[in-house]
């Protein structure tokens, strides 16, 4: 057995509650995270000092315009991307991703020092050099990182490892932005007391020695990273980057679900960038503050992104609920919205403000609640977007997936930096910027969510079963993570399939009575849902055949597929009988029978008593506790239709 899988068999014997943070004491993840993490903070070390000196200290540097050099950094940084992520997929997929990582940290030491000398030398030339070079070292480690963690975390661990890594990388950009900035600051010092030819000032050497000691320290880290099994080893490299290119995003493009995700971590990315490259000319220009404050800014941004990154597994527990990526997007606009008219209201200043004084003024406050709001639900859109394409993604293929997604990753922060400079160029302020970029981000996620409705959808059944409802779970882990299977459960309320949708790790095809379809609203939703309409015989023998064909067809793709037996919401709390819809749908196609049963839903505001407007004595307010219980699944052969019932009926119990 590789010792991928044997790593993932081990967490079953760990107990279903651990936390994310176990994984931190693992081999299988701990050496990788802090290899990840060092090279994360040593792009930021030798990116904010860079920016932060010819921001600055622009006279050093002929040549460089200090408004748009922070976009200028970011492109070329991220040109890399464009160039070389369909290559660095290939490579991935076909060699040992640990012996891979050790040789991009042995590539970054010699970066590093090219990077050193050009602080050493105040050469701008050398330090846009190392920018471009430190943007192939990511370039060849994404793939390598995002297609390691499926393959060394078992799929209930994902959401949480994707969230550790989210939040490492975002506190290895607050230290490095830290480092980064501390050093420059000490430059700007010398700078301003240096006389003559006094060679490099005493913050060019901090600048260097830290990039290159940070680049040893991750290069030892790695030595520690376990072998990880090429995905696929017999592949041949197609050396051609353009036409590689082009393959790996009609590959990308096989699975929509999947193309789509990637298009949306890819906004992200333009609407990150476009906030962290504002951040100096923010906190200069628009707050009238000093370098340090930039510190604060990004320390603000990095604690919401982790945090957000980190309450992902507990949103979502454990699972993979692509629910959270709408309210993300949501959160993302409304602070980034009201961070330009936060700006607005900030109070004229006299002179560059230091931390402490930024610090006294309470409207900055304001400035710095919107930052850590707006990069917060950031990590609510972004970590379940990895996770899915991770998981949905075809194994031989997935580091060439990832690669894509670098691709596209860095074409929409090309286009965010060339957004931001022709802004800037026709005279919009940062403010104006941060409002451009939060409108945008509405059209878009309207745009995404029309297309992928399984995410809006999802965040429907996210909201309704963490506010009307409290559910409790009784053994959901029964519902099969991969394969066809039907899934049984009594008919109590209009909102049983939404509640199911909700726990259930993965998508379901809903049988529903055809009546539906013609409502607006839950014809437009459930249509969306790829429900699968039906009728009875006397009704409409034509739509009876057409939803047994269709389940058929969507067990043969491996599909779930959830029928109400009973066929009619109960109207007196009590089960009806079960119909043969079910036997029918498992006599064309055998596959396991998952019963289930919901407790607690009836009497509430949504079910078909409620709705009839008649009194009952234990009808429920709006919110109310309820219970979703999985038993066994039941071999196809065996699932008669008085065994389903009464197991169904076990399940639910006296409650009703």
């Amino acid at each position: 057995m590789p010792a991928a899988q044997r790593d993932k068999r081990k967490v079953h014997h760990e107990g279903d509650h651990a936390s994310q943070f176990t994984l931190l004491r693992q081999r299988r993840f701990a050496p990788f995270f802090w290899t990840q993490f060092l090279g994360a903070m040593n792009d930021n070390v030798f990116k904010i000092g860079f920016t932060s000196l010819v921001t600055y200290q622009a006279a050093r540097f002929s040549g460089v315009d200090p408004k748009t050099v922070a976009f200028l950094i970011s492109a070329i940084f991220i040109l890399p991307f464009v160039l070389f992520s369909a290559t660095s997929g290939q490579v991935a997929d076909k060699y040992d991703k640990a012996m891979l990582t050790r040789w991009v940290k042995t590539f970054e030491i010699a970066v590093m020092l090219i990077g050193a000398a050009g602080f050493w030398m105040h050469s701008a030339p050398l330090l846009y050099a190392c920018t471009f070079l430190m943007g192939v070292h990511s370039t060849v480690f994404g793939p390598v990182k995002y297609a390691y963690l499926p393959q060394r975390l078992a799929p209930e661990e994902l959401v949480g490892g994707n969230g550790l890594v989210e939040m490492g990388t975002f506190v290895a950009i607050l230290l490095g932005t830290i480092v980064g900035g501390v050093a420059a600051g000490i430059g700007a010092m010398d700078a301003a007391s240096a006389h003559g030819d006094a060679g490099p000032p005493l913050g060019a050497w901090w600048l260097g020695g830290m990039c290159i000691a940070i680049a040893l320290a991750g290069r030892v880290a790695s030595a520690f990273v376990p072998p990880c099994e090429p995905s696929q080893p017999d592949l041949r490299i197609n050396w051609n980057p353009f036409s590689e290119t082009w393959r790996n995003l009609r590959l990308a493009h096989g699975n929509r679900t999947v193309f789509l995700s990637l298009l949306g971590i890819s906004w992200l990315w333009f609407v990150g960038a476009t906030f962290l490259a504002s951040f100096f000319n923010f906190a200069k220009d628009v707050m009238s503050a000093d370098p340090d404050v930039v510190t604060v800014l990004l320390a603000m941004f990095s604690l919401g992104i982790g945090s957000g990154s980190l309450l992902c597994e507990r949103l979502s527990r454990r699972r993979i609920e692509v629910g959270l990526v709408p309210l993300g997007s949501i959160g993302m606009s409304v602070f980034g919205i009201d961070l330009f008219f936060a700006s607005h209201a900030l109070p004229p200043a006299s002179h560059l403000l230091s931390v402490g004084e930024f610090l006294r003024i309470a409207a900055h406050w304001r400035v710095l609640a919107d930052l850590f709001l707006l990069a917060m639900f950031g990590g609510f859109y972004s970590v379940p977007l990895y996770a899915l394409i991770q998981s949905r993604s075809t194994p031989s293929h997935r580091a060439r997936i990832i690669a894509a997604n670098n691709i596209l990753n860095s074409l929409f922060m090309i286009v965010s930096a060339l957004m931001a400079m022709a802004l800037t160029s026709a005279g919009v302020g940062i403010p104006g910027i941060f409002l451009t970029t939060a409108l945008l981000n509405i059209v878009v996620a309207a745009y995404i969510y029309t297309l992928v409705p399984e995410f809006l959808l999802r965040f429907v059944a996210w909201v309704l079963v963490h506010t009307v409802y409290r559910v409790r779970l009784v053994h959901t882990e029964r519902i099969p993570p991969e394969g066809a299977a039907v899934l049984v459960c009594n008919h109590v309320s209009y909102v049983d399939a939404i509640v199911i949708m909700a726990e259930s790790p993965r998508p379901i095809r809903f049988v529903m009575d055809q009546q539906i379809f013609r409502s607006p609203f839950l014809g437009w939703v459930f249509r969306h849902a790829r429900a699968i309409p039906i009728a009875p015989a006397h009704e409409d023998p034509a739509a009876l055949d057409a939803a047994y064909d269709a389940c058929a067809a969507a067990l043969a793709e491996g599909d779930l597929v959830c029928i109400f037996p009973e066929g009619k919401l109960t109207r007196t709390g009590d089960m009806n009988p079960f119909r043969h819809g079910v036997t029918e749908i498992l006599r064309r196609t055998p596959v396991p029978v998952v019963p289930m049963a919901l407790r607690g839903l009836w009497g509430s505001a949504f079910s078909r008593f409620a709705a009839s407007g008649q009194e009952h004595p234990r009808r429920r307010g709006l919110t109310s506790r309820l219970t979703l219980a999985v038993g066994e699944p039941i071999a196809a052969a065996d699932a008669t239709l008085e065994l389903l019932q009464e197991t169904v009926a076990e399940l639910r119990g006296a409650r009703r």
